[in-house]
């Protein structure tokens, strides 16, 4: 769609899940009720609420920033926590269990961080790439949407059963999904076995969990020498919540909380902030609000702008187009950030 079915405005991209332009959802609240709608309906075929639960007097898990209030049998926003006989009960995500799968994966390898990290002069070795089956956020346009085909029902893999698959050509090992922060208790407890063996432990979140969480696995990255990746989705709040289903305030304290460690290593530097360049909607408006926010925090920080390619629920948006990309890397720059660059520059104007 060329056209806002909101606000009349022609020749920009709409989506038709989204059902308004950026412009729009970014001034008018009550739009977010329709892209619920949308949301709702694909997270119902996948068995999950269409919202976190808020069921008064509920069971509340605050391992996350959803805090879910589940009543009985009730499952959390992330599908992985239910009420059992009226006690909280961990489907999946424990050190008993993880919902996963695994993977050896050649260095240097295509990590957003990889740029920055020690793992891409190990050639020869390999990073331990844990891929979680659950996340604390629904974003609308996933480029791993295909994590919600596992379930709590599958085999669950222990924290030590995961950590005895660090071989000896084994340099690293990233937690991501979905998102490691559904299942922290579980990639914590894997990450401590592997601690003092010589392996990066390094991270890609949408930085949601509980900032207890996050400090542990902050002090393994540095202790380790692996990094935390922060996905800034995006800086507007209303945007925020259409594009992902939640609110961004927890994001973005956490992403502070950690920043706050950069002095502690600025090299290889701690903290690595990317956002996916989502056509017609993460633009440089919000670009310059995201890099000004990380500039404010420490402006060594790496910032990754990645392009954007159509899929799950945004496939009839178009691959970023290169004049977006370019002009959101000159805003990062200007308002103070060191380093910035592109990702997937292939996918820029692909398909055009």
């Amino acid at each position: 769609m060329r056209y806002c079915p909101v606000c009349g405005q022609k020749d920009i991209f709409v989506s038709e899940t989204l059902g308004a332009c950026v412009g729009c959802l970014r001034a008018k609240p009550d739009l977010l009720h329709a892209v619920q709608r949308h949301r709702g309906e694909a997270r119902r075929t996948w068995g999950l609420p269409e919202s976190p639960p808020r069921t008064p007097s509920g069971r509340t898990c605050s391992l996350c920033a959803n805090f879910c209030q589940m009543g009985e049998g009730e499952l959390s926003y992330c599908g992985l926590r239910t009420v059992i006989n009226g006690r909280l009960t961990h489907l999946a995500g424990t050190p008993r269990g993880g919902l996963l799968h695994f993977y050896h994966d050649p260095l240097p390898t295509n990590c957003v961080a990889d740029p920055f990290c020690n793992g891409r002069t190990r050639f020869g070795h390999a990073n331990l790439a844990v891929f979680y089956g659950a996340c604390t956020f629904d974003c609308l346009y996933c480029q791993n949407w295909h994590f919600r085909q596992m379930s709590a029902r599958d085999r669950l893999i222990s924290a030590d059963e995961l950590a005895a698959q660090a071989a000896q050509r084994t340099a690293c090992v990233c937690y991501f999904g979905g998102d490691p922060s559904a299942q922290m208790p579980h990639a914590l407890a894997a990450s401590r076995r592997l601690i003092g063996r010589g392996l990066y432990i390094c991270w890609e979140t949408n930085g949601s969990m509980h900032p207890a969480l996050l400090d542990q696995a902050v002090e393994l990255s540095l202790a380790s020498g692996g990094c935390i990746k922060f996905d800034l989705k995006a800086w507007d709040r209303n945007l925020h919540r259409a594009l992902t289903g939640v609110d961004n305030s927890r994001t973005l304290e956490n992403f502070a909380r950690a920043a706050r460690r950069m002095n502690e290593r600025p090299s290889p530097p701690l903290v690595v902030a990317s956002t996916l360049l989502v056509t017609g909607y993460v633009d440089v408006q919000e670009v310059e609000a995201i890099a000004r926010y990380i500039a404010s925090l420490d402006c060594r920080i790496p910032y990754v702008l990645l392009a954007f390619a159509p899929n799950y629920l945004l496939s009839d948006l178009p691959c970023t187009p290169s004049q977006q990309a370019h002009a959101a890397e000159e805003v990062a720059r200007r308002v103070g950030l060191l380093t910035v660059r592109i990702g997937n520059r292939h996918l820029l104007d692909a398909g055009w």
